[in-house]
């Protein structure tokens, strides 16, 4: 005898197609392929029932309106990207108000005054053209840009005069990912495209990458090719030039596999008869990142026989491995990322999935340690090989993006700009904790919340995590957690394997067939919360983003009993197909290939959030979010998990979705949108875990 489930809510109906799959011998139904077609009129309407139903669901929720405001509030600081100095021109981004976009401004001198070069508000009336590129000649008086619309990875390059503001006419089209690079006269730029729509099978559109040679002022057509390799169309290549501009670099990648390849191209003449591009150093190896050069010698942080990172040099007269250098040798902390400035080597190094901030000698002598203002991050540095100043961004979870000057002679690290914000950070403290796992291993989390926190277990709490893609969580600063600490809540963040903490090793342990160490990870981080008194389960919120967003839907999935509500953000869910959709064949290194490797698919199937969902099992309220012009994540991962959970378990709940218009994977989202959509995940998080709006907290 069947048992009826009644639903609680009244979903909106959608269709089960004969869709079935043969995997290797196994049978896989995919009723809801038909939501893969974004333009159908069948899935247009299925979008606009899902998010009417999403609005009635919230819009009687007085907290809605509340946080709204308070967002509003809070955003309204002033936002600084990373600083780069060139010449004596100072370039940095800056969000003032609650503009839709960041501003790009140019000063003279450290004391000089702003003024604006670049306004994407004012390309748009709705805000949705970004600015996602630059690129600076190195006497800082030209600008190559790339803009992108509606939060696509598309982006369009043009060039900007920085003494007048003027455009030239110059437009580059049909880059993804785009990295320009210009030549030491400003002649013109090198760049990396793709091909042009419609040229190659839907399937290739993302592959075939190229680099060419863009000489100012010829139209696009005119320009010259450097290099491509159509036999490995999945390869992407982006230059880079040396210090000295005497030689193009193409870094050169296999989708998210951070093992690349360098090769070079030596410029000679007019930049376009140097012979043929060098391998120097092929793909699927190790990671190479380029810090800088004198002459022949250049310098790599990589991870070669080396999981947390080293430096070493290799001269390009005598390439051969036996003659590398090793300078700065694997240390006890995880080496993240480096640059080569003020003839130093200046390395953010991870401890405990902290930033530690170092300087080298040339000679790999340690020179320094300098202190950074609290437990917290910084981002790639900005600087030259000659600069005696070197600029960060450093943030932490409750300490805004805040730009830094450090200057060599003086050994003084100081704001280059000052940053207030709405918000007192002195009632809140972040401390890390340490929690076993299912197997026992050793795993960081940051917990921040108000001074003189009862551990009654009756703390709203929400757990944030993301492990993949060799990505770590080091403390980071967002706006809408700021809401949820003001109103007595727990903003806990676990640094799970997969992301790069700890080195390689540590995101090894969390990728293809390891993949449910991630899991296991974040399901042991909400039990140590409840245990320790934190919270309770009706307390307990996770939340993730992307390849987040798949971590809290596959632990939902996995220990329903565990949570009180899951916020799902653009989420990959189909582990069976999500190869299949843009750059998703990029992410293969990562996930594995179910459709080509049985062994691949037999873990894949194992965890896919959309092939795992019980008939009959009551899932916590869930609330799905995606966009229907992102091209990284496609929605119809979120509408089919949506549909499934709908269909197989509508007695738990309720599973909401919301698809955002005219926005993409995340980049480049207006803040008008950005403030909407966190008004919206708040207020149901709030909602469900029964957390009350407390004024003037």
């Amino acid at each position: 005898m069947n048992t009826v489930i009644t639903p609680k809510y009244a979903y909106p109906a959608a269709h089960k197609a004969e869709v079935v799959e043969d995997y290797h011998g196994t049978a896989v139904a995919d009723p809801y392929r038909w939501l893969e077609d974004p333009e159908s009129p069948e899935t247009r309407a299925f979008t606009a029932a899902q998010n009417a139903l999403t609005e009635s669901f919230l819009s009687g929720n007085p907290d809605r309106a509340r946080i709204g405001a308070r967002l509003a509030e809070l955003w309204g600081f002033p936002q600084y990207g990373p600083v780069t100095k060139k010449k004596d021109r100072y370039f940095f981004t800056l969000y003032q108000g609650l503009q839709n976009q960041p501003v790009l401004y140019v000063q003279s001198g450290l004391e000089g005054e702003p003024r604006p070069l670049l306004d994407p508000n004012r390309i748009s009336e709705d805000g949705t053209v970004a600015l996602i590129t630059q690129s600076y000649t190195e006497d800082g008086s030209l600008l190559a840009y790339g803009l992108s619309t509606s939060g696509s990875d598309w982006q369009e390059v043009r060039v900007r005069e920085v003494a007048n503001g003027e455009d030239y006419p110059d437009v580059i089209r049909w880059t993804k990912f785009a990295n320009l690079a210009w030549a030491a006269d400003r002649s013109g730029f090198f760049y990396n495209r793709l091909p042009e729509p419609g040229s190659v099978p839907t399937e290739d559109q993302n592959h075939f990458s190229q680099v060419f040679w863009h000489r100012l002022g010829d139209s696009q057509a005119e320009d010259t090719l450097i290099y491509e390799d159509p036999e490995r169309k999945e390869l992407s290549f982006e230059p880079l030039m040396d210090d000295d501009g005497a030689v193009l670099l193409l870094y050169v990648y296999h989708g998210t596999d951070h093992r690349n390849g360098i090769y070079y191209y030596s410029l000679k003449g007019d930049g376009l008869h140097g012979g043929d591009v060098v391998q120097l150093l092929e793909v699927g190896e190790a990671r190479f990142d380029p810090l800088g050069n004198h002459g022949a010698t250049f310098y790599f942080l990589t991870d070669l026989e080396a999981p947390r990172g080293q430096i070493i040099a290799i001269d390009l007269e005598r390439p051969q491995r036996e003659n590398w250098v090793t300078l700065v040798p694997e240390d006890d902390d995880a080496l993240d990322f480096a640059a080569l400035v003020n003839d130093h080597f200046v390395v953010a190094a991870k401890r405990d999935a902290h930033h530690r901030l170092l300087t080298y000698t040339l000679a790999g002598e340690l020179a320094r340690e300098i202190d950074l203002p609290t437990l917290g991050a910084v981002e790639p540095f900005q600087g030259g090989r000659d600069d005696g100043e070197l600029f960060l961004l450093f943030t932490s979870f409750t300490y805004p993006p805040t730009p830094l000057r450090y200057d060599f002679a003086s050994g003084l690290l100081a704001p280059f700009k000052a940053v207030q914000l709405g918000f007192d950070a002195s009632r809140y403290a972040t401390t890390q904790v340490f929690y076993p796992s299912k197997d026992g291993t050793r795993v960081p989390m940051f917990l921040t919340h108000r001074v003189g926190l009862q551990l009654d277990g009756n703390n709203p709490t929400l757990l944030y995590g993301y492990g993949g893609f060799n990505i770590s969580l080091t403390p980071f600063f967002k706006v809408p957690p700021l809401v949820w600490l003001e109103q007595g809540g727990v903003y806990a963040v676990a640094n799970l394997r997969g992301g790069d903490e700890y080195g390689e090793e540590w995101h090894q342990a969390g990728m293809l067939e390891r993949k449910q160490n991630v899991f296991d990870d974040f399901i042991a981080a909400g039990e140590w919360l409840i245990e320790q008194g934190y919270t309770s389960r009706s307390r307990l919120v996770i939340e993730g983003r992307s390849n987040g967003g798949l971590l809290v839907a596959a632990c939902a999935v996995q220990r329903p009993d565990l949570y009180g509500a899951v916020l799902c953000n653009v989420p990959v869910v189909d582990m069976l197909r999500y190869h299949r959709f843009t750059v998703g064949s990029y992410w293969i290194p990562e996930y594995g290939d179910a459709e080509n490797n049985p062994e691949h698919f037999r873990f894949l199937y194992a965890y896919s959030p959309l092939h795992n969902v019980k008939p009959g099992a009551a899932y916590p309220p869930m609330l799905i979010t995606s966009a229907d012009t992102d091209d990284r994540v496609v929605p119809a991962h979120a509408k089919k998990f949506a549909a499934t959970l709908q269909a197989l378990a509508p007695g738990g709940g309720p599973t909401l979705l919301r698809v955002e218009t005219k926005a993409g994977h995340g980049m480049g989202k207006p803040v008008s949108k950005l403030i909407e959509e966190s008004a919206d995940i708040y207020a149901f998080a709030f909602k469900i875990s029964e957390m009350s709006w407390k004024e003037n907290s």
